[in-house]
């Protein structure tokens, strides 16, 4: 998979893992096994962002008033290109919060009170929060109903949920309006079905918002034959962009629902007539105009998009190489890393769950409701018997490996848990390979019996 040759005209192809790693920019003694957070930049792209920063400085007016918006709809070209979308559909937010944020505070909700927001319990917290957010703002007009699923639920499975929820919904007299959820949740890190669940929305007439935070980079999105309503990606995270970037696509029928950036700026279009507008006037729609100039904020990472995009094509070797090696990366890798810990990935019987660049380790540590706790047994080869604990310890058990994993092992990994048992995930990329892995399973199986020992109690001791 690692092959310096991929049989499409590149000829002189780095080998994925350590010869990619020299192109970034990491302390020597840490190893970044959750790209998935927050992402990473090659110093090729940094080198770009300061360049677009000195434009900035060196003429502020010009530049910003002219030079930023031409600059922009190359970038956007650039990475529209890449979804498979019209350009004019597709303008930049810092992030995908934001974006999730920008659609649901400008949808309108009917005074009748029906409306609903259906989303799933893997949605990630902060869109969580932006639905309460939403429906303790309005007063009884719109309120929300949760999905819930168990991983490793099969695709059907979800789907069978989705349609269960909205019949459910309008046999009470609610009107499911809008459905939030991922192209590839968060925690656990898996592909949703994204896809099936955007054809039921149209389906049932619900507006359909998917949040491809983990998606562009990471995946194959075709954005015209997705045909959803709403959907933002975070160029930050595996697009190699630096943060924040984000992309908002809303197709042109949908416009019209989104009149203002968030927050209000210069381009927004009053309804009881114009205000003065300092900026040089535009032919341009009144979506991509609004979302042009939101205040006075730095938008260098947005036009790094176009540059990250040409880098993974000519230094990397296009988006069909990165993603085969990062899905195998993942899906090996996560299986040897399990293997060590003595335990097994999370996936479904159709392997649709890791068809992406991230995996999720079950540790040996199980959460139960007795309020008492077991040690494991350690072998030669692991553990014979795992670490057992009651409800209450879970969370700080968690937050004392994190902690741990930082300090003592020079590195990140999430932990979450899933049907009483905590897991970990890992991020494949292309500056990692199978021995970073390997080194990830001996850490995980080291905290663990590390948890078994009980060490997370002596920091509530002193």
């Amino acid at each position: 998979m690692a092959s310096s040759h991929d049989g499409a005209g590149h000829n002189s192809l780095p080998e994925f893992g350590s010869e990619v790693l020299k192109h970034f920019l990491f302390d020597s003694d840490y190893r970044n096994l959750n790209h998935g957070s927050f992402g990473t930049i090659p110093r090729h792209i940094q080198n770009r962002l300061r360049h677009y920063q000195e434009l900035y400085e060196a003429r502020p007016d010009q530049f910003i008033r002219y030079d930023l918006p031409k600059l922009l709809d190359k970038s956007r070209e650039a990475v529209a290109k890449l979804l498979n979308a019209p350009t004019e559909t597709v303008v930049f937010v810092p992030n995908a919060t934001i974006g999730i944020n920008t659609v649901l505070r400008n949808l309108v909700w009917n005074d009748d009170g029906r409306d609903e927001i259906l989303y799933f319990n893997t949605v990630y917290g902060s869109c969580g929060k932006t639905i309460d957010y939403i429906v303790d703002s309005n007063s009884g007009l719109v309120s929300a109903k949760e999905i819930t699923i168990a991983y490793p639920f099969e695709d059907d499975e979800v789907v069978a949920k989705f349609r269960h929820a909205v019949d459910s919904s309008r046999s009470v007299g609610k009107r499911p309006r809008v459905c939030l959820y991922d192209t590839i949740s968060s925690l656990p890190g898996v592909v949703f079905p994204f896809e099936n669940i955007t054809r039921e929305c149209r389906k049932y007439g619900v507006l359909s918002l998917v949040d491809g935070a983990q998606g562009i980079g990471q995946i194959k999105l075709d954005l015209t034959t997705l045909d959803a309503d709403f959907f933002t990606t975070n160029c930050h995270k595996w697009l190699h962009t630096p943060r924040g970037c984000a992309i908002l696509y809303v197709p042109l029928r949908n416009q019209a629902l989104v009149p203002s950036t968030l927050p209000t700026s210069h381009g927004y279009v009053a309804k009881t007539g114009a205000r003065f507008n300092p900026l040089p006037p535009t032919t341009k729609s009144p979506f991509v105009s609004n979302f042009e100039f939101v205040g006075t904020v730095d938008a260098s990472p947005f036009l790094c998009a176009k540059d990250a995009v040409k880098w993974r094509e000519e230094v990397l070797g296009g988006e069909d190489r990165i993603m085969a090696y990062t899905e195998w990366l993942a899906r090996e890798g996560g299986k040897k890393a399990a293997q060590i810990v003595g335990t097994k990935i999370m996936d479904n019987k159709t392997r649709t769950l890791t068809k992406c660049a991230l995996v999720n380790i079950a540790m040996p540590i199980h959460v139960s409701s007795s309020n008492r706790s077991s040690s494991a047994t350690t072998t030669s080869t692991g553990y014979s018997s795992s670490v057992s604990m009651p409800t209450g310890e879970a969370s700080v058990v968690c937050q004392w490996m994190s902690e741990v994993l930082v300090k003592d092992y020079k590195t990140f990994i999430p932990f979450f848990i899933s049907a009483g048992q905590v897991w970990a995930r890992l991020s494949a990329q292309v500056y990692l390979d199978m021995r970073d892995f390997e080194w990830a399973g001996k850490v995980l199986l080291d905290l663990a019996q590390r948890v078994g020992k009980r060490e997370y109690k002596i920091k509530e001791r002193l």
